[in-house]
């Protein structure tokens, strides 16, 4: 498969992208609309606070006069009370929407990965996933849910100040308008400069993430190879990227805002200049002018406020590509909407119109190559496997030995011909299906966080704990839970860390009996084990295999003598096929890979004697 290279995002501001958000936010429509009436509210009683000073002027201050102090007075505190409660509940929309919107945004993306096919998680780095599904989300949904209503007050209450202002004299209100179209030049002027820093800044910063990952969860290796020197400046040339992208993108809004709020404290100092005159010559009236001044300097915080909170939004569309990117990921392997009208999807299955699966599989003149291109791996490719059969896989490392079994468990499809389950092709039934079917234990096995217990119940999920100890059993799991000081309820640590590998796999084989499947896969799953280990699981295999279609990607060939059918893979290509027995008596590519292993392993206990 091809390297992952992330996607470079170049578009300008485009509203077309920022329409993609509406389908999330529009389930919080009511609260996005009382959050906006709550801050158009407050935006209009910021612009008539400042008829209230010009009142108190005019009657109380220029008149020396008391009349009607008082329900001045309580009317304005009042507004005062009115302006605080409005400010709690605008505050308390905001949070519900950050909370609620990124809790939506994370669990459509989480769910949208359930469905994405192997193929992606083979060339995507969890570096990248992270960031999207935790940093991008956060980002935005803050952004929504406190940037948006700043915008919509800021926005509300410069119109109604610029209304006032025209009311009050024009003449000096045409004079603060005349920043308007700067800022707006401005703007168009920066935009793309900004985003353009940003989408770096962002880019760089799933690298960052992918880099952290690997070298907590590389921390042993990178000890053990003492290449600890390496990690750091490798981290540092990525973080000094970060802060190189970072500065540049803050140098911008660094110049951008304040070049704004110089136009503005530009338009009140011409205020001032000229409605001093005009109070000098009795044009205008202290009381006017000191509700003009209040207004004009008032001006100053929502134009920062809004010149800032674009400059954010700008910056944002390089989170938006990045979340809707990878909700628009489409995956490779789909049924078609007959199969999900008839057995349901993943995540409402129609089991009650599910074949049972005898195990049967027939690869029919199938043609395979990767999704990426090349060379093609398989050609015309034909194979039947009789329900109940063993099927061994041998080959050296990166022969391209799990290729088959990948086909055969539809990870992969077919580039050209068919494989059949049941006698039908295996794409008129569903994914789910199948994937139902199939039992797989892996040379290093995944363990979740949590309990013996909790981790071999993944297995099937109704299982009672009586049957979760039978299928432990059967695998002689039951001795790795016998040492654990908690029993079933243990705790197997990340990844399954506080076990040793072969205690892994057998907990992993206990989780696949468990699942009772009709296709069973071991890739190489004794490859990575004690001898005592191994031994546990040999046991049990003959019985647990019996009348079930199983697969055996194998490392020691003295696993597999017993198989039905031993594929060899070389170079990508299936070289031979037949028993072990006919395949030595063929003295090829495996009678020769046999007997290199044979003198190894004999080598080897003498040395151990």
């Amino acid at each position: 498969m091809a390297a992952f290279d992330e996607k470079e995002y170049t578009k300008d501001f485009d509203w077309a992208i920022w329409k993609r958000l509406l389908p999330i936010l529009g389930r919080f429509k009511p609260v996005f609309l009382g959050l906006w009436a709550f801050n158009g509210l407050t935006a209009l009683l910021d612009v008539v606070i400042p008829l209230f000073q010009r009142f108190a002027i005019s009657n109380f201050i220029e008149t020396g006069a008391l009349e009607g102090f008082v329900p001045f007075v309580l009317a304005y505190l009042g507004i005062i009370i009115l302006q605080s409660l409005l400010v709690i509940g605008f505050g308390r929309m905001s949070m519900y929407l950050e909370m609620y919107v990124g809790r939506d945004m994370r669990r459509e993306l989480f769910e949208h990965l359930q469905k994405l096919s192997l193929s992606f998680y083979n060339v995507t780095p969890v570096g990248y996933l992270l960031t999207r599904v935790m940093n991008d989300t956060n980002r935005i949904a803050g952004m929504m849910a406190w940037a948006l209503g700043d915008i919509m007050w800021a926005l509300l209450y410069v119109l109604g100040a610029f209304a006032a202002m025209a009311m009050l004299n024009w003449q000096l209100a045409l004079v603060v308008i005349l920043i308007v179209p700067v800022v707006a030049a401005l703007t168009g002027w920066f935009q793309p400069r900004i985003l353009h820093w940003n989408r770096k800044v962002r880019k760089l910063n799933s690298k960052i993430t992918g880099a952290f990952n690997e070298g907590i969860t590389g921390a042993k290796t990178s000890k053990t190879l003492v290449i600890e020197d390496q990690s750091i400046k490798s981290f540092r040339e990525l973080t000094n990227s970060m802060r190189g992208s970072g500065v540049r993108a803050s140098r911008l809004n660094a110049v951008y805002i304040p070049v704004t709020l110089f136009f503005s404290t530009m338009a009140v100092a011409i205020v001032l200049l000229r409605g001093g005159y005009l109070v000098a010559d009795q044009v205008l009236d202290i009381a006017t002018l000191s509700a003009f001044i209040t207004y004009a300097m008032g001006i100053f915080e929502p134009v920062q406020s809004i010149a800032g909170n674009l400059a954010e939004f700008i910056a944002l569309q390089a989170s938006i590509e990045r979340v809707t990117d990878l909700l628009n990921e489409t995956p490779q392997i789909t049924d078609t909407p007959e199969v999900i009208e008839k057995y349901g999807d993943s995540f409402d299955p129609k089991r009650e119109n599910w074949e049972p699966l005898r195990g049967e599989i027939e690869f029919k003149d199938v043609t395979f190559r990767y999704p990426d291109g090349g060379d093609n791996v398989l050609e015309h490719f034909n194979l039947h496997i009789p329900a109940g059969a063993t099927v061994a896989i041998v080959g050296e490392t990166g022969a391209g030995k799990s290729t088959l079994v990948n086909l055969a468990c539809r990870f992969f499809e077919p580039t050209e011909g068919q494989i059949l389950i049941d006698g039908r092709d295996y794409r008129e039934r569903s994914q789910l299906w199948l994937h139902s079917n199939i039992g797989y234990v892996l040379q290093s096995p995944h363990l979740f966080s949590g309990s013996v217990r909790d981790n071999i119940r993944y297995g099937r999920l109704d299982a009672t704990d009586e049957e979760i100890e039978a299928a432990a059993k059967a695998v002689s799991a039951d001795k790795v839970v016998a040492k654990l000081e908690q029993g079933w309820d243990s705790n197997v640590g990340e990844e399954g860390d506080r076990l040793s590998t072969g205690e892994k796999q057998l907990i992993s084989f206990a989780r696949a009996v468990l699942a009772d499947p009709r296709i069973f896969v071991l890739d190489e799953a004794t490859s990575s084990i004690d001898t005592q280990t191994e031994q546990y699981i040999q046991s049990a295999i003959d019985h647990l295999l019996r009348d079930r279609t199983s697969f055996l990607i194998a490392h020691r060939l003295s696993t597999i003598r017993k198989a039905d059918m031993i594929l060899v893979v070389r170079d990508g290509k299936i070289v031979e096929q037949g028993t072990h027995q006919s395949l030595l008596r063929a003295r090829g590519y495996y009678h020769d890979l046999y007997s290199k292993q044979f003198a190894e392993e004999n080598a080897a206990k003498v040395l151990g004697k």
